[in-house]
């Protein structure tokens, strides 16, 4: 039995090594060229189609990256991971543009170590991304010239993760997610100066700057549950997520077009891989959740994190402010016992979600809202297909800013397997 156990375990850890290979190219806001980028409040597939909820409440037929506490009701193992499809319709008032994206969206497991009382899990993982194409004309000061400037953003910081999920006491639940952070993100900005009649003057330029980070972080949870009735439960959840200084390496050059990546290039180089950090603020949560057993759930979650006390790699303090999130989740099961029919078994999810993101431009905050709707379907007494949708909206046209309507679609599975725990009977 430990010999197959073993395998298992390799063969999972295999796999999310493998798939650290993997370049996806992911669709983000174009306000992710401001900071960090954007980042992920939404965890996975299952939460994601309930409005981004895993503070307060979460099952034993998922794994749960959002609470490590909650990964106590995982009593069988499970595998799961997703792809991830989004595509962003961008308007600034007199144009509008389409810009999409896809790829591998995440990996994870969860296995009980004790069933019941103490689990582990590990995954792979996206903490911020960056994906942008602008391109932003300027006429300059004294002169009939126009200033012609290409910016272009990609990457962000991934993480792999382990985590593990103790019961402290009855219906009390700790967790703690230590986390390897990594990650490379690449901006650029292309300069051309052209005259009134749209001809290149002087030498066009380009800023090229590389960041590459390598650190580790935490996050500790907390889960309690309440008995109100015979089937139904009141869940109680809290999170603290920690990531500070995450230190790196930067490389910043200014030089001609297609040559600032090469340090060796004439040009004039800023920092050569030279180490240092950049600061990112901790991330609170909470939520509550009314769950009837194997029926419904519904579910209340806020999430803040102080983006004014963010500093980039350079020691810059941005013109960002708090990032706050309120979202509201209910799920449902038609008929759990209803084993002939795995439509009526399977899991339906609707959420709201409202976000009052970091950026902050020309004295406007930017806001998200958005509407999510999921699904968990058997495909036979233990697994499952995932899959989450959501429509929303970002920014505004007000002050000469950006509106962005995207859609946002994740596909996956989540494999489970109750014989890690069968004892053999025949050697």
């Amino acid at each position: 039995m430990l010999s197959k156990n073993w395998l298992k375990s390799m063969g999972v850890l295999c796999t999310l090594l493998i798939v650290t290979e993997v370049k996806a190219q992911t669709s983000s806001s174009t306000y992710s060229a401001l900071g960090i980028g954007e980042f992920n409040y939404s965890g996975l597939t299952q939460n994601q189609g309930m409005g981004g909820m895993g503070i307060s409440y979460g099952t034993g037929w998922q794994a749960n990256n959002v609470n490590p506490a909650i990964t106590t009701r995982n009593t069988i193992f499970n595998f799961q991971a997703a792809l991830n499809y989004k595509r962003i319709n961008v308007d600034n008032g007199t144009e509008t543009s389409k810009v999409d994206g896809g790829g591998l969206s995440y990996v994870a497991m969860s296995f009980p170590i004790k069933s019941g009382k103490f689990t582990s899990g590990m995954g792979l993982g996206q903490i911020t991304s960056v994906n942008y194409r602008l391109r932003v004309d300027s006429e300059v000061a004294n002169s009939d010239f126009h200033a012609n400037n290409y910016l272009r953003g990609d990457g962000g910081i991934s993480e792999a993760y382990i985590n593990f999920g103790y019961l402290l006491a009855k219906n009390l639940s700790i967790g703690a997610h230590g986390s390897y952070l990594f990650g490379s993100t690449i901006r650029t900005n292309q300069l051309l100066i052209t005259d009134e009649e749209g001809f290149s003057v002087g030498n066009a330029s380009e800023y090229y700057e590389r960041l590459t980070v390598s650190d580790v972080g935490f996050k500790l949870g907390a889960h309690y549950m309440v008995k109100v009735s015979e089937k139904g439960n009141l869940h109680l959840g809290a999170i603290y997520q920690k990531l500070g200084e995450v230190n790196g390496t930067g490389f910043a050059k200014l030089a001609g077009i297609d040559q600032a990546s090469n340090p060796d290039s004439d040009g004039d180089l800023i920092a050569n891989d030279e180490p240092g950090n950049i600061y990112i603020p901790d991330r609170i949560g909470f939520g509550l959740t009314y769950e009837k057993m194997n029926k419904f759930a519904l579910a209340l979650e806020g999430q803040f994190q102080d983006f004014t006390k963010y500093q980039n790699f350079f020691g810059d303090e941005l013109d960002l402010h708090e990032a706050k999130k309120v979202a509201l989740g209910f799920q449902i099961v038609p008929n759990y016992l209803s084993f002939d029919n795995l439509l009526m078994r399977g899991t339906y999810r609707i959420g709201l979600e409202w976000m009052q993101t970091p950026y902050y431009l020309n004295q406007t905050s930017i806001n998200d809202i958005g509407l999510t709707l999921g699904a968990s379907i058997p495909v036979n007494q233990l697994s499952l297909i995932n899959f989450a949708f959501k429509a929303g909206q970002r920014g505004t046209l007000d002050n000469g800013l950006i509106k962005e309507n995207y859609i946002n679609f994740t596909l996956g599975f989540s494999l489970n397997d109750n014989s890690w725990f069968y004892k053999r009977v025949f050697e």
